[in-house]
């Protein structure tokens, strides 16, 4: 199981390594550009684990008004030096510090996994509480379950754990909580220092 504070303090202690990791990630970046291009402007989009704020929190800013959440407030520092346009809170996933249907959008990109697998249809329910009916969701996903922790991630000798729950399961959750499945792109890249194939799905909430 994941400890919330365990990976707290591992984004905390990565601070500019996971920065520089996230800059030259270009992993999602066209399948987030179609995803904008589905939601009518203007629009208020929230981005779940915004993490140091490049590249999504960003791309997100140059189209709307943006919020980013994230558990850590080191990385929420960072995401304040680099988008400062971007509105920014501390929260988890599981009790978003957001009001209902205060959303037109919603981004979870390779942050729903660090949440306990228990807890990520949790998670799902509230990105449709702060989402407005119609509103749009886009997360990432891993084809499998698979679970796994790595006490020298990025080689700075800090632990962090992953509980990945698997596309099939996020698909009934999504829909458990009011979605409707729309689109899926699959791309292959390097997690936790394995070969993997990651999904993006994205889904809009039933009005």
């Amino acid at each position: 199981m994941i400890d919330r504070n365990t990976v707290r303090r591992g984004y905390d202690e990565l601070m500019g390594a996971y920065d520089a990791e996230r800059a030259e990630d270009v992993r999602g970046n066209a399948i987030l550009d179609e995803f904008l291009d589905s939601i009518a402007t203007p629009a208020r989009i929230l981005d779940v684990g915004c993490g140091p704020g490049i590249p999504v929190l960003r791309k997100l800013s140059a189209e709307a008004t943006a919020l980013g959440v994230d558990l850590s407030r080191e990385q929420l520092d960072l995401a304040a030096a680099n988008v400062p346009e971007a509105a920014r809170v501390q929260g988890e996933m599981t009790r978003l510090p957001v009001r209902d249907d205060a959303c037109d959008a919603a981004t979870a990109f390779h942050s729903l996994i660090h949440v306990p697998l228990e807890d990520h249809g949790t998670a799902i329910d509230e990105f449709a509480r702060v989402l407005r009916p119609g509103g749009r969701v886009l997360l990432s996903e891993g084809s499998e379950e698979w679970c796994g922790t790595n006490p020298d991630w990025l080689e700075r000798g800090v632990e962090m754990q992953w509980n990945v729950a698997g596309v099939d399961a996020t698909r009934d959750q999504l829909r458990a909580a009011g979605f409707t499945i729309t689109d899926e792109w699959g791309t292959a890249g390097t997690f936790a220092d394995n070969d993997e194939r990651w999904l993006f799905v994205a889904a809009t909430l039933e009005a």
